[in-house]
Parts: C-alpha cells; sequence; structure tokens
C-alpha cells in the first residue's frame, strides 16, 4: 500500500493504459486525480467508478488537451502526474496535423506547463509510444536490435506515409526539451501493441487490430510482425517508473514478436471455432512492421515478469466475449 496519502493524476483517465493504471493505483491506495472530457459522460466514466476505492480515493476533473491551462486543478497538489492522453489512430482520416499531431504536442506541452506551476510535483511520467523509436532511415532487419537510444524522423514517416509516429516523435521530442529547460523529473513509456482486458466499455485501436482477425470477417492476416505488450504490464510499468527512485528515461515495453500468422495459430489452438483467417496479405497497410529485434533490457530494470502473449490473448478474447463484441 505504497501510495497511502499521496496524490497523483491520470490525464485521458477514461483510456485503455490509463484505466488499468487507475485501478492499479487505487489498489495502492494512491488518491488519483484523472482527467476526462466530460466527467458527467457514464458511457465513458461508469466503469472507474466501479473500481474498488473509486469512491474514496478517484475524482474526476475535466480538461482538455488543446485548451491552455485545462490540467492546472487536476496537477494542482499531486506529486507525480502520469499523461497518457493523447489521439491514438493509425490512420489518419484527412488531416494529419489537424488530427494526430497537433493534439499530441501542444497536448502534452500544455500538460507540462501546469506540472511546472506545481512545486510538489517530484516526477512526470509519460505514455509515448514505441513508433517513436526505430523510424529513422535506418536498416531494419532480423539482426537490427532497436533499443531507447533510437529516435523516429517524422520526415521519414512522412514519406513512408505513418502518420501517428510523427505526433508521437515530436511530442516526445518537445516535452524532453520542456523538461530539460524546467529542469523537471521526467520518463517515458514506450509500449508496442498493447493487447489484454479492457475495463473500458469500448474497443480501442490496439485491440481493434486483433480483433477485425479474429472476428469472422477477416479472409486474410498481414503480412507482419505483432509485437505485443500486456496492457496490465504497462499500467504496472507506470507505477514502478514512479515508485523505483533511480527510473529515468525512456523504456522500450516489448513482450512477444510474431509473424501474425503465428498469432493466428495461437489463437485457433485456444478458439477452434472460430473463423480465422488463412492466407497472408502482402499489402495490408501493416507491411513496415518488418522483422527486427527490440531490447529489454531496460524494461527488466523496471521489475516487470511479463506476461506471455498466449495468456493475454485468452484473456483479451475472454474479455471481448464478456463484453457483447464477440460470440463463440
Amino acid at each position: 500500500m505504497s501510495g497511502e496519502g499521496k496524490v497523483v493524476c491520470v490525464t485521458g483517465g477514461s483510456g485503455y493504459i490509463a484505466s488499468w493504471l487507475i485501478k492499479f493505483l487505487l489498489q495502492r491506495a494512491y488518491t488519483v486525480k484523472a482527467t476526462v472530457r466530460n466527467p458527467n459522460d457514464l458511457k465513458k466514466t461508469a466503469h472507474l467508478l466501479a473500481l474498488e476505492g473509486a469512491k474514496e480515493r478517484l475524482h474526476l476533473l475535466k480538461a482538455d488537451l488543446l485548451e491552455e491551462g485545462s490540467f492546472d486543478a487536476a496537477v494542482d497538489g499531486c506529486e507525480a502526474v502520469f499523461h497518457t492522453a493523447s489521439p491514438v489512430s493509425l490512420q489518419a482520416n484527412a488531416d494529419p496535423q489537424a488530427e494526430l499531431v497537433d493534439p499530441a504536442v501542444k497536448g502534452t506541452l500544455n500538460v507540462l506547463r501546469s506540472c511546472a506551476k506545481v512545486p510538489s510535483i517530484k516526477r512526470v511520467i509519460i505514455t509515448s509510444s514505441f513508433a517513436s523509436l526505430p523510424y529513422n532511415g535506418k536498416t531494419l532487419a532480423p539482426d537490427v536490435v532497436v533499443d531507447e537510444t533510437w529516435f523516429s524522423d517524422p520526415a521519414v514517416c512522412a514519406e513512408q506515409k505513418l502518420w501517428y509516429q510523427p505526433g508521437k516523435t515530436l511530442a516526445e521530442q518537445a516535452a524532453w526539451e520542456f523538461a530539460k529547460n524546467k529542469k523537471m523529473d521526467f520518463v517515458t513509456i514506450h509500449p508496442v501493441f498493447v493487447l489484454g482486458p479492457l475495463l473500458q466499455p469500448t474497443i480501442n485501436s490496439s485491440i481493434e487490430i486483433l480483433f477485425n482477425l479474429i472476428n469472422g470477417g477477416a479472409q486474410e492476416y498481414p503480412d507482419a510482425y505483432y509485437r505485443s505488450i500486456d496492457v496490465r504490464d504497462v499500467a504496472y510499468a507506470h507505477i514502478q517508473a514512479l515508485e523505483i527512485p533511480s527510473a529515468s528515461g525512456r523504456y522500450c515495453l516489448i513482450e512477444s514478436d510474431f509473424h501474425f500468422s503465428e498469432v493466428m495459430k495461437i489463437v485457433q489452438q485456444h478458439y477452434p471455432t472460430l473463423h480465422l483467417p488463412k492466407n497472408c496479405r502482402c499489402d495490408s497497410g501493416l507491411n513496415y512492421l518488418t522483422k527486427y529485434g527490440v531490447s529489454k533490457e531496460k524494461a527488466k530494470t523496471l521489475g516487470i515478469d511479463f506476461i506471455p502473449l498466449e495468456v493475454s490473448l485468452k484473456d483479451t478474447i475472454e474479455s471481448l466475449k464478456e463484453k457483447g463484441f464477440l460470440s463463440i
């Protein structure tokens, strides 16, 4: 119960990772101030209010990434801030700059400006993405290992028509510059595709990739590699990044790296009645997910005992069944 008497803030509180983070923080007796766009929208907040300890120690506050100063009240009096709020979409509909880049960059700086006003804040942990690491023009091959020293290049991403990656990269770069100038204790977390059970009532972008392959409608799976990490491990990593005094810098989070064909085999073994795609599609839009290595060495210093992909897949599917998205 290491969080007793401590107040922390979680931005984007109704999201997939944030919901699990709030659940674990409440279990550790932290008082949590969580920001959402509309605290009165029970469709987005009921699952948070139902968490054990929420009645006593969870406070929902309204904030908007693009509204200057809207996070001031949420971070006031906190000793740590977890910034998870950011647009998540692998494809922009019409205007990548307005849809993905601006909310990521401006929103992150907005939150950090609020944090800089509060002397009690000892550390800020930002949920970035693995997307901000490998896309820089370097050759990605099976013998290459990507680690925390890599940074994606927004220009290279644009050339490859990868629109989510520049937003995460530019937001992180802006955040590091801001933190350096303000001498702010700052950590970034970089998960690959996140899966695992859902607390929120909707299917988020990272789960949607898997769901679209197992719901019976897909004829083909991507010719690509599915790098994955369980949402519970991601949430736990955030807390460890706060509670371990020596934690610093960037942390890649990955448990498994399998071709989508192998992922389908694992699912079929446990759910033989599911109608899964049998053929490989070469032009899936995920062809940039090629075979290369990702270092786990730094992540191990957070003390994570990674949940195996097989367990994560089963728990994800059971969660989708429970919430009525899948009928098996």
